[in-house]
């Protein structure tokens, strides 16, 4: 299989640590691997594969001979620097949200529209990740009977706020046991005027309010969703953050266009790529966070009939974020565009 040289850029963050750790899983064909970050990471060491690193701040010549670069150091960087990479020669995999609802820059995710990928003029948007996990979930259903409504609430872990979301919930934990006061310095949004406590708390609140008083992660999943599917579904969201260190879960409540019986609805998400089913209510077996942390798969469980209108049918979703949601994603991007590189 033909080798390919690798640019990280955000490489000491949680998504972009997790790229790497990923690349030598699953035995991606690397030829060169080169970590970026901002200049106050750079001389950092970061082991890979038995192998040790040394993360470089990201310039002009970062690209050089690099085919892929996987960026994930927020908006902002992806703006300044994608463009450079592309000069450069290399396809970007954007991690953030810069690029995502572009007309022009395809939404992927391999599962849902792979092929999309090969309609890129150099930048790939990876979505966010509750929608990656949702819409892994909503293919087969779209496939096998349509669908007319989507109505998701999330419940996402602290991880997806990145290191300091982590740092906080755990800070909080400690505070608790010794009778301290819990201090909120980043949760629900970093940069907003107020901060509550996420331990014994839930956050209906991810990232800031926009149109409609729905907050950005919510029209995200919204606007997402329908550029994937290329047609406008009709979907509300609310997304709410829990006091879960890692694997975001999502209620999914399906209107289909025709009928789909329970039984067809289990068959079809077993044989579906990158789905695990985990359904048996009997033995109290369902999908959650603490057992599906660190695993590739999105799983499904709760499938069961929505009895308060005709073709409807709810999912209970999970799913690490870090990974599926991110991470793999992006690689799985490049896996499958490596057999159509010239």
């Amino acid at each position: 299989m033909k080798t390919v040289n690798v640019a990280i850029l955000g490489a000491t963050g949680a998504v972009g640590q997790e790229l790497a750790q990923i690349l030598s899983m699953r035995q991606f064909p690397l030829a060169k691997l080169k970590l970026l970050a901002s200049p106050r990471s750079a001389g950092k060491k970061i082991e890979v594969a038995g192998k040790e690193y040394e993360v470089e701040a990201v310039s002009a010549d970062s690209f050089k001979d690099i085919q892929f670069a996987f960026f994930s150091a927020g908006g902002d960087i992806s703006k300044q620097w994608a463009p450079v990479a592309v000069q450069a020669g290399a396809v970007v995999i954007d991690n953030t949200s810069a690029f995502r609802l572009n007309e022009d820059i395809p939404l992927v995710v391999p599962e849902v529209n792979a092929s999309a990928a090969l309609t890129h003029k150099g930048i790939i948007a990876n979505p966010n990740c509750s929608t990656i996990l949702m819409t892994v979930a909503l293919k087969p259903i779209y496939d096998a009977v349509g669908i007319k409504r989507v109505v998701v609430s999330t419940y996402q872990a602290v991880s997806g706020a990145g290191y300091k979301g982590m740092e906080e919930l755990e800070a909080q934990t400690v505070a608790y046991a010794k009778g301290q006061e819990l201090e909120a310095k980043v949760l629900p949004v970093a940069s907003g005027e107020k901060h509550y406590p996420i331990l014994f708390n839930a956050l209906p609140q991810i990232d800031l309010f926009g149109e409609g008083d729905y907050t950005k992660e919510e029209w995200k999943m919204i606007k997402e969703t329908q550029k994937i599917f290329r047609e406008p579904m009709r979907i509300t969201a609310t997304t709410v953050r829990l006091p879960i260190m890692r694997s975001h879960c999502e209620s999914v409540n399906v209107e289909t266009h025709r009928k789909l019986t329970i039984e067809r609805c289990r068959e079809i998400l077993s044989n579906a790529p990158g789905v695990e089913v985990l359904d048996d209510v009997a033995s109290q077996q369902y999908p959650m966070p603490i057992y599906t942390s660190g695993q590739d798969p999105v799983w499904v469980g709760r499938i069961r009939e929505d009895f308060s209108t005709e073709n409807g049918i709810n999912l209970w979703v999970v799913g690490d974020q870090i990974r599926k949601g991110a991470a793999l994603n992006a690689i799985q991007i490049a896996e499958y565009l490596i057999p159509n590189m010239r």
